[in-house]
C-alpha cells in the first residue's frame, strides 16, 4: 500500500511537472500568449484576514515611513495601501526585502518563515515573489559594470549568452517550479484564501531605449533587459493560472514611469534615487500604482491585464 501511494503521489507530481513545463514551453515560443483567468469571486464580498508575502518590490525600502528596518517595510507600500482601501480587520505584511521562495520557509534575520503568517481562516493573499530568484541584484550590478565599459553596444547580453544559452532564461524556467511550490503551500495553508500573484512593474523604457548614464547599461542591452523582465512577468502568470490563483499585471499600468523617465514622471527610481526609494524599486507612486493594480483586480477587474 505504502509503495501505491508513493506511485500516485510521483505520477501526480510527473503530470504537474509535464503540464507546467508545456505551459512554460508555450511562453517561450509566444512571449504574448493569453492564460485563462482563474475564476474568482465577484468582488462585491471583502475579504477580512490579509496576508501580504514578498520581497523588496512588495515591502516597499527606503519609503517613509519604515517600520521594519530588518525587512526594509513601509507603511506606504501596495499591501498596506491595499489593506487601508478595504478596511480589513486582519492584516499581515510580513514582505521582506531580498526575499526568496526560499524564505517563504526559512527565516530571514528577525523575519520569520513567511508562510507561517497564513491561518486557515486566512481569506486573501498577495504574493511577489521571484525577482532575487532570477539573480535581480546580481543582474542590475553585472550589466551596470559591462555598459560602462561598452554603452553602446550589447556586452551585457553578450556575457549572459556566452555559454550558448541565455542565462536569465534559463534562470526564469528554473524559477518556476519554485513559484508552484510556494503557491501549492499558500492553498494548503489557506485553503479557503483568494490568492493574488503580483507582477513586477515596469523598470525600463518599454520601447527599448536607454538613458545612459542616468540608467548605466549600455544602449543596445536594454531591450534584453526589458524582455527578460516580460519572461518572468508571464513566468509568474502561468504559474498563478496553474496554481488556480489570479495574476495581476504591474507593467503595463506602470509603462512610461520607468526608472529613464524625469524624476517628476517617474514611479521606479534608477541606480541613485531622487526619491526616497531603494534602487532601481518603487518610490511611494509605484507603490500606489501597484496598488491600484491590485484592487482593481480584487473588486473584478482583470488587473489590466
Amino acid at each position: 500500500m505504502a509503495n501505491d501511494t508513493r506511485a500516485a503521489g510521483g505520477a501526480r507530481s510527473r503530470r504537474r511537472a509535464t503540464v507546467l513545463g508545456a505551459a512554460l514551453g508555450g511562453c517561450a515560443l509566444v512571449a504574448t500568449a493569453a492564460v485563462p483567468a482563474a475564476a474568482h469571486p465577484d468582488g462585491h464580498g471583502r475579504q477580512t484576514g490579509y496576508v501580504a508575502l514578498g520581497d523588496s518590490y512588495t515591502s516597499g525600502p527606503g519609503i517613509p515611513r519604515q517600520v521594519d528596518a530588518d525587512c526594509a517595510r513601509s507603511d506606504r507600500n501596495y499591501p498596506s495601501l491595499v489593506a487601508a482601501q478595504r478596511r480589513v480587520t486582519s492584516f499581515t505584511d510580513v514582505s521582506c526585502g531580498g526575499a526568496t521562495t526560499a524564505e517563504m520557509w526559512q527565516a530571514q534575520g528577525t523575519n520569520g518563515p513567511q508562510l507561517d503568517a497564513l491561518r486557515r481562516d486566512t481569506d486573501l493573499v498577495t504574493l511577489q515573489i521571484g525577482g532575487n530568484d532570477v539573480g535581480f541584484g546580481s543582474i542590475i550590478g553585472t550589466c551596470a559594470r559591462l555598459g560602462v565599459q561598452d554603452p553602446t553596444g550589447n556586452p551585457c547580453e553578450r556575457s549572459y549568452k556566452a555559454a550558448g544559452y541565455d542565462q536569465l532564461a534559463l534562470a526564469i524556467l528554473r524559477t518556476a517550479p519554485k513559484v508552484d511550490r510556494v503557491l501549492r503551500a499558500v492553498h494548503a495553508r489557506a485553503p479557503h484564501a483568494r490568492v493574488v500573484v503580483v507582477g513586477y512593474p515596469d523598470l525600463l523604457p518599454d520601447d527599448g531605449s536607454g538613458c545612459f548614464p542616468q540608467v548605466p547599461f549600455a544602449q543596445k542591452d536594454f531591450p534584453y533587459l526589458r524582455d527578460t523582465e516580460k519572461r518572468l512577468n508571464l513566468m509568474l502568470r502561468v504559474v498563478a493560472g496553474v496554481n488556480r490563483a489570479e495574476y495581476v499585471d504591474t507593467y503595463r499600468p506602470t509603462a512610461g514611469h520607468d526608472m529613464c523617465k524625469a524624476p517628476a514622471d517617474r514611479w521606479i527610481e534608477p541606480l541613485q534615487p531622487a526619491s526616497p526609494a531603494a534602487p532601481a524599486h518603487p518610490n511611494a507612486k509605484g507603490e500606489a500604482a501597484m496598488a491600484t493594480a491590485v484592487l482593481d483586480r480584487l473588486d473584478g477587474g482583470r488587473g489590466r491585464g
